[in-house]
């Protein structure tokens, strides 16, 4: 690397450093805060960085990376639950969204009908990062509302993957309806076939080997190697990165090994985007907004009115409240990163003209600041209905409680909640218990409990409990020490080796430790006295004193 790049590149690092966490504080989120620092250190701003080229070029892994997350998250199976909802409602609120925003462009502002055949299904999708988000921190991701935008958001990044398909068809220099379109469709459905084989009865193996190794090295880049391999494939036979990446992420939706991956790839994806959304930023022109400001501002108003308008009554017609239909509708109203996405590929394609391209990024980026206010109009509306009268479906149900660890101990915790009817997520580095579970269908995911990125992964955010039953203590107060830290109402439940670890666990953060050879000693000690005719009453009162004062003393073990 030359030091020129080098330069750039710690430029652009001090101005993310700077810029995001102000935005994030200010409500405004990650996507702002990345395109306004980009814009401060472009040719708009300080003019620090000049070259875009080589940039954007590296940034575009980062796309590929989003796309291939947003694919292993889209299960099958969880489509088909609000198949209602998602295929619906989203369904037609692209459609009808995408239809006026196109023939708006076309016969309104004149634009070529390749650009508005793009434009107005990109502009159509929303900001599925920055909206869950909001929701997530307003705490109504589960409410009717937020699993309506949710199901909303589900089915645009679905769409991603046709408009995709669509820019680079419109791309072609050269396109017949005969041979051409024909040979680009047998060669996209060869490679789709391709893709899904090698997922079927080559990675899943493959990974299953690595993962043996148990070197968290060779994992991360295999995964790596997975994403960036499928998606230059799939770019070699003409389809796009993005959609290469997105298709084997679908693949591997239902794989024990999600999970980690996705740990492994999130580090790579948040830098790479972070790094696309600044070449978008270092991309916008400031003085479209300067010299025409009513325009500009004018058009997003325009954008924001025409979603409203389309997404209230439709998400009316589905059985929605006017309150919540309006909060649905106001929360969805902006544009999002993969417009952006979708622009700067038509940008490269020579569907779009640079000067289009300038306003379209900066109707996205203004689109995307006022979007923090429209949300709290959402939330002061859905709260005021709220006071009124509470559904009982919107109390959100119980989150599912998180076993680090399916060893011997966490298997028959496992068995008892099942028994229980409690449902549970589980987590082991073993690939062999991972594997065995699976195949007893239990909820048992291939990964290692240390990484907090994994746990996040699994929803430990959203649940109540998480016991830790790994055999190792330092694992164990590793893992219960980030827990505790990033969430402090977290019920966390340990096991230790003897009375010294279980001090120095709760010392952590444990909400409570169990002994593995108090309780075998108890055990024990309770069969031998039922031998020698103990009566019941009597053992039981023994046993039960024994054990209170045993964990009294690791209490104030603690303390002192």
């Amino acid at each position: 690397m030359s030091s020129g790049y080098l330069e750039d590149l710690i430029i652009l690092l001090v101005a993310a450093v700077a810029v995001v966490p102000i935005c994030q504080t200010l409500k405004l989120g990650a996507v702002p805060g990345f395109l306004i620092a980009g814009l401060a250190v472009g040719p708009s701003g300080l003019g620090l960085i000049h070259n875009l080229s080589e940039i954007r070029h590296f940034a575009e892994i980062g796309i590929a990376f989003l796309l291939f997350v947003i694919g292993i998250e889209l299960k099958p199976s969880r489509l088909w639950q609000m198949k209602r909802m998602v295929f619906g409602l989203g369904t037609l609120q692209v459609l009808i969204t995408g239809l006026v925003l196109v023939a708006v462009s076309y016969y309104v502002f004149e634009v070529p009908l390749q650009a508005a055949a793009i434009i107005g299904p990109a502009l159509a999708l929303s900001s599925t990062a920055f909206v869950l988000q909001l929701l997530s921190e307003q705490r109504l991701l589960k409410s009717t509302y937020g699993r309506t935008s949710f199901s909303i958001l589900l089915l645009q990044d679905l769409a991603v993957v046709p408009l995709l398909a669509l820019v680079s068809l419109l791309g072609a220099s050269e396109i017949s309806m005969g041979d051409d379109i024909g040979l680009a469709l047998a060669e996209s459905v060869f490679t789709l076939l391709m893709v899904i084989l090698f997922g079927r009865y080559f990675l899943h193996p493959v990974l299953h080997r690595i993962a043996l190794t148990k070197i968290p090295e060779v994992f991360t880049a295999s995964a790596i190697l997975v994403v960036l391999g499928v998606s230059l494939i799939a770019e070699k036979v003409g389809l796009s990165m993005a959609m290469g990446a997105f298709i084997v992420g679908m693949l591997m939706s239902d794989s024990s090994y999600k999970h980690q991956v996705i740990s492994e790839i999130k580090p790579f994806r948040g830098l790479l985007l972070g790094l696309f959304f600044m070449t978008m930023g270092m991309s916008l022109n400031l003085g479209l907004l300067i010299d025409q400001p009513l325009l500009s501002m004018g058009l997003v108003a325009l954008l924001i009115g025409i979603k409203i308008l389309i997404l209230f009554p439709l998400t009316y017609m589905f059985g929605l409240s006017k309150g919540k239909s309006l909060a649905v509708s106001l929360v969805l109203a902006q544009s999002g990163e993969f417009a952006l996405v979708l622009f700067s590929l038509s940008l490269d394609s020579g569907i779009l003209a640079p000067a289009l391209h300038q306003q379209l990024l900066l109707v996205i980026l203004i689109s995307l600041l006022v979007t923090p206010i429209l949300a709290e109009c959402a939330r002061k509306v859905v709260t005021k209905k709220k006071l009124i009268g509470i559904n009982p479906s919107e109390v959100p149900k119980s989150s599912p409680i998180i076993l680090a660890g399916f060893g011997r101990v966490g298997h028959r915790i496992g068995d008892i909640l099942k028994l229980a009817g409690k449902p549970f997520v589980a987590i082991d580095i073993d690939p062999n218990i991972v594997r065995k579970s699976q195949a007893n269908n239990l909820p048992v995911y291939y990964g290692d409990v240390c990484n907090k990125g994994l746990l996040d992964s699994v929803g430990v955010g959203d649940s109540r409990i998480v016991i830790v039953t790994v055999n190792d203590m330092e694992t164990s107060k590793l893992i219960v020490g980030s827990l505790r830290q990033t969430y402090p109402d977290l019920a966390i439940y340990v096991r230790g080796g003897n009375s010294l670890e279980c001090t120095q666990l709760l010392e952590v953060g444990a909400s409570a430790a169990v002994s593995d050879t108090i309780e075998a000693s108890i055990e024990l000690a309770g069969m031998g006295l039922t031998s020698l005719k103990v009566a019941e009453k009597e053992k039981k009162s023994i046993l039960t004193n024994y054990a209170k004062h045993y964990y009294e003393q690791i209490k104030l073990a603690k303390k002192n």
